[in-house]
C-alpha cells in the first residue's frame, strides 16, 4: 500500500484511466471525512471472491484521531490482473490531515482471501509536514501562523547577567516573548508593541547563568493562532565592545592588495575596447563613403488611354514596350484586361485603375495607319483589331478631377507627331505634354515626379472651354 499526497474529491477511484469493465465504488462508514489526503493500494492476492477493502487511519499529535472507510467492489473481479496488464490499483481521497502529525494507516481485505486464516493486511506510517515546509508555508493557515514572517533575530551577551535580543516585529500581532535556554530556561522577557506594524525592536533579557552559545526562542502571539504560532530561534553571541575594533579579516586584506591591479587591468581593457569600436566605426564609414549604394525605386504604375483611331500595334504597342523596358513602369492597358472590364463594367474598371495608377497617360497621334501589321507581345486578335474606345470616358474622369482639383498631378499627355488636340479635348492642354522621342529624357523624369502643379487660371479656363458640357 502506498500513500499519495494528491488532494482530490471524496471518492474511491482506480488510479489510472482504463477501459476495464469492472466498476468499483468506495463507501465511507459513519465518519464524515473532509478531502485532504489520499491512500492508494494494490490488490495482489487471490481476488476472485474479494468484496471490499477496509482502511483505517490513526493520527497522533496533541489530539488523537481515528477514521475508517470501507471500499466496496460492486462487481466481481473476473481476472487476477487488469486486462491492460499489471495489478489492480485503487485510491481513496478524503482523510483529514493536520500539520506535524504522525499517522498510522492500515488496510485489510473483506472477506479473507483464504478461509479460516487471518485477514491479509498492510500498514504504513506517515508524518505530515509543518508550516515551515517549502510548500506548506504558503498555505493560508500557515501564513496566519507566521510562516512568511522573517524576524531576523540577533542576540548578544552584553554582560554576565544580561542578553540583548533584536528582531523585526510582524503586522500579525503586537505581543512577543523572548526565552533564553541553556539546558534549562535561564531568562524570559515579554515585548508589547502598541501598534501592529513591521518595525525593528530590541529587548534586554536578564539571565541567571552563562548565556554565550545559548538558544534564544522568540514566541509570537498573533490573534490568528494564539499560543500555537510558529516560534523562531537564534544563538546568543558576544556583543562587540565600544572602541574595540573588529578582528581583521584576512580575506579582505588580500582583496585590498589585489584591488588596484584589478582596477588597472579593467581600465586598460576598457580603453582597448573603445579604440576597437572607434576603428570599426571609422572603417565602416569610409567604406560607405567610397562605395555608395543606390536605392532602387519601385516600378511606376501607368494607365495608358488612347483614342480609337490610333493604330494599336504601330503606336500603343511600341509605346507600352518602351514604358516597360526603359522606364521601369508597370503598364495598365484595357486591351489586356477585357475580361475584368466585362465583369466590372468600363466605368468601374476605369475608375478603379485611375485610383491605383501613379500616372494616367493620354496617348495621342495624328498618324492614322490603315495597315496595322506586326505583333504585340500581350495583344490578341487580328492585325487590324482596335481596342474598345475608353478615351472619352477617361477624359470625363479627368474633367471631374479638374473641377474638384484632385489627382491632377497624375495626368500626362504624350504624342508621336505634332500636337493637334481636338477642341473637344483641349482641356488636356494644361497637362504636361511630351513629344516622343524628342522629349524622352524629360518624359522619364516626369514619370517619377511627385506632383505636377497646374496654374489655377489655366485650370479654370480649360474647364470652361472643353469640360463645360459635363
Amino acid at each position: 500500500m502506498e500513500e499519495s499526497h494528491r488532494q482530490k474529491k471524496h471518492t474511491c477511484l482506480q488510479s489510472q484511466p482504463s477501459n476495464d469493465s469492472i466498476n468499483k465504488k468506495c463507501k465511507t462508514g459513519k465518519t464524515t471525512l473532509s478531502g485532504r489526503k489520499s491512500v492508494q493500494w494494490l490488490l495482489s492476492a487471490s481476488i476472485r471472491l474479494l468484496k471490499a477493502t477496509k482502511i483505517c487511519v490513526t493520527g497522533k499529535s496533541n489530539f488523537q484521531s481515528y477514521s475508517c472507510v470501507r471500499c466496496n467492489y460492486t462487481e466481481a473481479f473476473q481476472t487476477q490482473t487488469r486486462p491492460s496488464g499489471g495489478k489492480w490499483t485503487f485510491f481513496y481521497i478524503g482523510f483529514p490531515v493536520e500539520l506535524n502529525t504522525l499517522y498510522f494507516i492500515g488496510a485489510h481485505n473483506i472477506p479473507n482471501a483464504n478461509m479460516n486464516e487471518d485477514g491479509p493486511s498492510m500498514a504504513v506510517n506517515f508524518t505530515s509536514p509543518g508550516c515551515l515546509d517549502h510548500i506548506m508555508k504558503y498555505k493560508k493557515k500557515c501564513i496566519e501562523a507566521g510562516s512568511l514572517w522573517d524576524p531576523n533575530i540577533t542576540a548578544c551577551r552584553k554582560s554576565e547577567n544580561m542578553v540583548e535580543v533584536n528582531f523585526t516585529t510582524s503586522p500579525l500581532g503586537n505581543r512577543y516573548m523572548a526565552l533564553i535556554q541553556n539546558t534549562t530556561v535561564i531568562g524570559t522577557s515579554y515585548v508589547l508593541k502598541h501598534q501592529n506594524e513591521q518595525t525593528r525592536t530590541s529587548v534586554v533579557v536578564p539571565v541567571t547563568r552563562e548565556s554565550e552559545g545559548a538558544v534564544v526562542q522568540l514566541t509570537p502571539y498573533f490573534h490568528t493562532c494564539g499560543n500555537d504560532c510558529i516560534r523562531r530561534k537564534a544563538i546568543v553571541t558576544l556583543c562587540p565592545q565600544a572602541g574595540v575594533p573588529y578582528p581583521r579579516d584576512h580575506s579582505r586584506s588580500v582583496l585590498g592588495g589585489w584591488l588596484p591591479l584589478l582596477l588597472s587591468a579593467l581600465l586598460v581593457a576598457t580603453w582597448l575596447l573603445a579604440v576597437g569600436i572607434y576603428l570599426t566605426w571609422r572603417h565602416e564609414r569610409i567604406k560607405k563613403t567610397s562605395s555608395p549604394t543606390s536605392t532602387l525605386l519601385p516600378p511606376t504604375k501607368v494607365l495608358v488611354v488612347y483614342p480609337l483611331e490610333i493604330c494599336f500595334h504601330h503606336t500603343v504597342c511600341y509605346f507600352t514596350e518602351f514604358l516597360q523596358n526603359h522606364c521601369r513602369s508597370e503598364v495598365i492597358l484595357e486591351k489586356w484586361q477585357k475580361k475584368k472590364i466585362a465583369e466590372m463594367g468600363p466605368v468601374q474598371w476605369l475608375t478603379t485603375q485611375k485610383k491605383a495608377a501613379d500616372r494616367v497617360i493620354f496617348l495621342l497621334s495624328n498618324d492614322v495607319n490603315t495597315m496595322c501589321d506586326g505583333t504585340c507581345g500581350k495583344s490578341e486578335g487580328s492585325a487590324c483589331e482596335n481596342s474598345q474606345d475608353l478615351f472619352p470616358l477617361a477624359f470625363t474622369l479627368f474633367c471631374s478631377d479638374l473641377r474638384s482639383q484632385t489627382h491632377l498631378h497624375k495626368y500626362v499627355v504624350v504624342y508621336f507627331s505634332e500636337a493637334d488636340t481636338r477642341d473637344d479635348y483641349s482641356a488636356l492642354g494644361i497637362c504636361p505634354t511630351y513629344h516622343l522621342m524628342k522629349d524622352v529624357t524629360a518624359f522619364r523624369k516626369e514619370l517619377f515626379h511627385i506632383k505636377q502643379h497646374v496654374p489655377v487660371g489655366r485650370r479654370l479656363q480649360a474647364c470652361h472651354n472643353s469640360c463645360s458640357f459635363l
